[in-house]
């Protein structure tokens, strides 16, 4: 999965899990309840659900939002520990994620 990601997009992932049932105005809730984030800023907001082999990405690309999602046939996505809040990463170490790389 390749974003077009802009040049100074921030790449926020919510560290924790979370109930991957939710779409788009769920996660969007999210990002601003518990990340304290406006969804349609143009960053992109990465969760992944309790197994770990699912994520969601959250983007407001300027026209509206976009969610992407990514699950692995086998393996888990590797996450931060923390029980809630949010981390950065680049862009780059977000294409690494998704290629499962580290």
């Amino acid at each position: 999965m390749t974003i077009p990601i802009p040049s100074g997009t921030q790449v926020w992932l919510a560290t924790g899990h979370t109930d991957m049932r939710k779409g788009f105005d769920g996660l969007a809730l999210l990002v601003q309840e518990t990340l304290k984030r406006d969804p349609h800023g143009g960053h992109l907001f990465v969760f992944r659900g309790r197994s770990g082999g699912l994520i969601k990405v959250l983007w407001h690309d300027g026209q509206g939002m976009c969610l992407f999602a990514k699950r692995l046939e086998r393996g888990r996505f590797i996450w931060p520990q923390a029980a809630d809040g949010a981390v950065t990463i680049t862009p780059a170490q977000l294409a690494y994620l998704l290629e499962g790389c580290c």
